[in-house]
C-alpha cells in the first residue's frame, strides 16, 4: 500500500467551491480503493466519501451527498474531492485513506474509518460565513 498525501486546503467562502488532491507517498494506489474522511478539533472523525479503483463504483455521506464528488485519474495516480456549495459546517481537517484490501469493497463498509490501512496527515479545510 502506498501512504496517501492531501493538499488544496484552504480558506474559501460560503458557497465557493475547492478541489483536494490525494497523491501516492511512494508508489501507486491501484488497485486499492480510496476513502475521504474529515474531523473538527471537538467532533469524531466523519465519513465523506469512498471510490473504487475497479468500475466507477462510489459512496457518500449524508452531509456532503450532491455536493461534493469524489474522483481518481489513474495516470497521475491521484485521488480528487471536488467540493462545491461549501458551508461553514464542513470546516474540518480532511484525510485521504487507502482501503485495507486491493479489491472491491466487498464485505467492508466503505464509511468505516476500521476499513483503511493508510491515512494521509490531512489539509486544513475553512469555510467562512
Amino acid at each position: 500500500q502506498a501512504q496517501p498525501v492531501e493538499s488544496g486546503g484552504g480558506l474559501v467562502q460560503a458557497g465557493g467551491s475547492l478541489r483536494l488532491s490525494c497523491t501516492a507517498s511512494g508508489r501507486s494506489f491501484s488497485p486499492y480503493p480510496m476513502g475521504w474522511f474529515r474531523q473538527a478539533p471537538g467532533k469524531e472523525r466523519e465519513f465523506v466519501a469512498a471510490i473504487a479503483w475497479s468500475g466507477n463504483i462510489r459512496y457518500y455521506g449524508d452531509s456532503v451527498k450532491g455536493r461534493f464528488t469524489i474522483s481518481r485519474d489513474n495516470g497521475k495516480n491521484t485521488v480528487y474531492l471536488q467540493m462545491n456549495s461549501l458551508k461553514p459546517e464542513d470546516t474540518a481537517v480532511y484525510f485521504c485513506a487507502t482501503f485495507s484490501k486491493p479489491v472491491t469493497f466487498g464485505g467492508l463498509s466503505p464509511s468505516s474509518p476500521s476499513s483503511y490501512s493508510y491515512w494521509g496527515q490531512g489539509t486544513q479545510v475553512t469555510v467562512s460565513s
